[in-house]
């Protein structure tokens, strides 16, 4: 009977359900019954699954185009995935920011870099998965194309876009730079920048980066590295300039001014990133602190994170980012 009891013991903790475990110390002290505890242990386990799936299927009871309209329609508070629909009908999961800056936050898209040491290869789907090409500038123009690709909660461990991308017509954006691998349920506490524009700067680009990134395509050999698109004002919801400041390398920082979010910039060598992420360039080595863009940059520049790896990964000096910045998904939001 001991060993009967400590097996099932084990099992209770390993799982993780202390609360339970407790339960069962006790009644298992008041009765010799075991199998009877069993079933009632069970039975409450059982009971609070089917109350969570329950509580995540009401979510589907939504018909809305984005979670700004689940927000205002619905009243709806609480961060987690829901169903969308696209003008077209098509339904999609993501993740709705119910509460930063009065909620209505919806997840379109995230970058994540598997591998820095990766130039182009497969992976780089916001840069070019084709090789580092002359002949393909545009690589493989996700940023203005309607392609989707990966599942939300793999936002964190993959590249992710889902049709709200291209269907949402929106005012603002919202960047969370969330470790690689974390699941959906602590993004938000494991973020380690959150920050959002408020100046309804997309209504300006056509409501979305899709349509931003059509005014802004890449070409290469094409301007200098003066040229780039919009330069936009952000607000901290964790992080300030300073924290931002050095998350990238020494010699960075000191040519950039943390508090933005800039569009489409031109380098040196006359190649295209998409973002710099939090940060508006004074210089013209933005390979080393944005990312995304085309595909053809300098041999040593092609990828998802052109250049942040320069001098050596995780070491705060020279042009390299931070081992922080590096290995966290820039999670991009709309509303």
């Amino acid at each position: 009977m001991l060993s009967h009891t400590l097996l099932f013991l084990g099992i209770f903790l390993i799982s993780g359900h202390r609360s339970l475990a407790d339960v069962f110390l006790q009644e298992v002290n008041e009765t010799t019954d075991l199998p009877e505890v069993i079933a009632e242990g069970t039975e409450k386990l059982n009971r609070t699954n089917f109350e969570w799936l329950r509580k995540v299927s009401d979510k589907s009871k939504y018909i809305a185009r984005s979670c700004k309209e689940i927000l205002d329609n619905h009243d709806e508070r609480e961060d987690g995935i829901y169903y969308l629909t696209t003008t077209n009908g098509m339904i999609y999961q993501t993740f709705c920011d119910m509460n930063t800056a009065g909620g209505g936050w919806t997840l379109v898209a995230s970058v994540h870099e598997n591998s820095v040491y990766g130039r182009c290869t497969v992976g780089d789907r916001w840069s070019s998965q084709q090789g580092n090409n002359p002949n393909l500038p545009d690589g493989d123009g996700n940023w203005s194309n309607r392609n989707t690709f990966g599942v939300v909660e793999g936002a964190t461990s993959d590249d992710y876009k889902n049709p709200g991308y291209y269907d949402i017509f929106a005012a603002d954006v919202s960047l969370w730079h969330v470790p690689n691998n974390f699941p959906v349920e602590h993004w938000n506490l494991a973020a380690i920048l959150r920050y959002h524009t408020d100046s309804n700067f997309l209504r300006l680009y056509g409501g979305n980066l899709f349509n931003l990134f059509k005014q802004f395509p890449v070409r290469y050999n094409v301007g200098t590295c003066s040229s780039r698109g919009p330069a936009v004002p952000i607000v901290y919801d964790h992080g300030d300039r300073e924290s931002t400041r050095y998350l990238y390398g020494m010699k960075s920082r000191m040519e950039f001014d943390p508090g933005f979010i800039t569009f489409r910039p031109i380098n040196n060598e006359q190649s295209a990133m998409a973002i710099c992420s939090g940060v508006k360039p004074r210089g013209c080595n933005s390979e080393h602190y944005c990312i995304g863009g085309g595909g053809y940059f300098h041999p040593d520049q092609c990828g998802d994170f052109p250049s942040f790896d320069w001098d050596r990964l995780g070491r705060e000096q020279g042009w390299s980012a931070s081992k922080e910045m590096t290995e966290s998904a820039v999670l991009l939001f709309y509303r």
